[in-house]
């Protein structure tokens, strides 16, 4: 008797046994968004609503990659690309960590083999569709992008565009602090050169970026237009109703520039830049080449990044020396 209650024990629990292990389990709760996550950004006319900062991003041109190397994101960088002159030494080190994909831009392939979730765009030409990396092409492939504002299908560049460009950078990397603190730093930057120009009469300005046979300039479109104006310049091609423009030389000579801001990049020297400018005989009656007056910036100073605060200060006193 004893033999079979044990065996009819066991037989018993061995239903209840299997209703146990068949029982589910409970399901884990949903991860929690992080903080200021979804965030939906309009940036050129493309929506993005994004679930979680990006975590392999690419930058391709100097100026975007500053704008993340100065929010403290280059964990957060897959590659880089594209140069026009030398990082920042207060970003030198930073940007050392990243893996440069291409001197210029990388082709497709390159770019799609670093598995980027986001790609930043300094220029238009960063999502060039011939070379398959438009913004299309690139969400058909599951990569979020951004194209820097000054290069948007609008009006003409400010500042308030600068602020909004970190502003909204910050925000799709999770540090909106970081880009707050950096506007305010901004700000009190372009007061102080502000506060010292005061008095001072506008100065009529020319830049020189490039050309030959016509003077690649800026128009009044970009922020190397404001840059000028909030230097204590104004710039005599800001009619042309772009960031970059070409202009002719009589057009040069007939404008009566005071000043010639040269931008220094590439290949060509500031040095040869001059020389062309001093050596042509249709430009001998323009007030800045008779007077030799010449300004200089490198031409990441000029475009829409972190360094148009400091690049008013430096180009105000280039251009009115006594107000320092």
């Amino acid at each position: 008797m004893f033999r079979r209650r044990s065996l009819l024990s066991a037989a018993a629990l061995v239903p209840l046994l299997a209703a146990c292990s068949a029982a589910p389990e409970a399901a884990a709760p949903p991860a929690k968004p992080a903080p200021g996550f979804p965030y939906t950004v309009t940036n050129c006319g493309v929506t993005t609503t994004y679930q979680a900062p990006p975590r392999r991003a690419v930058t391709m041109n100097q100026h975007v990659t500053e704008v993340m190397l100065a929010l403290g994101l280059e964990k957060s960088l897959a590659g880089t690309a594209y140069l026009d002159d030398a990082i920042l030494p207060a970003y030198e080190k930073a940007y050392d960590t990243v893996p440069v994909l291409a001197k210029e831009y990388p082709s497709k392939e390159a770019l799609l083999a670093a598995n980027p979730d986001f790609v930043y765009g300094g220029y238009a030409s960063a999502f060039d569709a011939k070379a398959g990396r438009s913004r299309d092409d690139l969400k058909r492939s599951g990569i979020a992008t951004r194209l820097n504002t000054e290069y948007c299908p609008s009006g003409s560049t400010s500042l308030d565009d600068l602020y909004r460009e970190v502003r909204e950078t910050g925000r799709t990397f999770g540090v909106a602090d970081r880009a707050e603190t950096w506007i305010r730093g901004a700000r009190t930057t372009v007061a102080a050169t502000e506060k010292r120009l005061e008095g001072v009469s506008p100065v009529s300005v020319f830049v020189y970026d490039s050309g030959d046979k016509t003077a690649f300039t800026a128009g009044g479109k970009g922020i190397g237009n404001e840059l000028i104006t909030r230097a204590g310049g104004r710039n005599v091609f800001a009619d042309l109703d772009k960031t970059f423009g070409d202009a002719t030389w009589e057009q040069v000579l007939d404008r009566r520039p005071e000043v010639i801001v040269i931008y220094d990049y590439g290949t060509t020297t500031v040095a040869q830049k001059k020389k062309r400018l001093l050596d042509d005989p249709a430009l001998q009656d323009v007030p800045a080449v008779k007077n030799r007056r010449f300004a200089v910036l490198p031409l990441s100073d000029t475009v829409l990044g972190v360094r148009v605060p400091a690049a008013v200060d430096k180009l105000a006193a280039q251009l009115h020396p006594a107000a320092r």
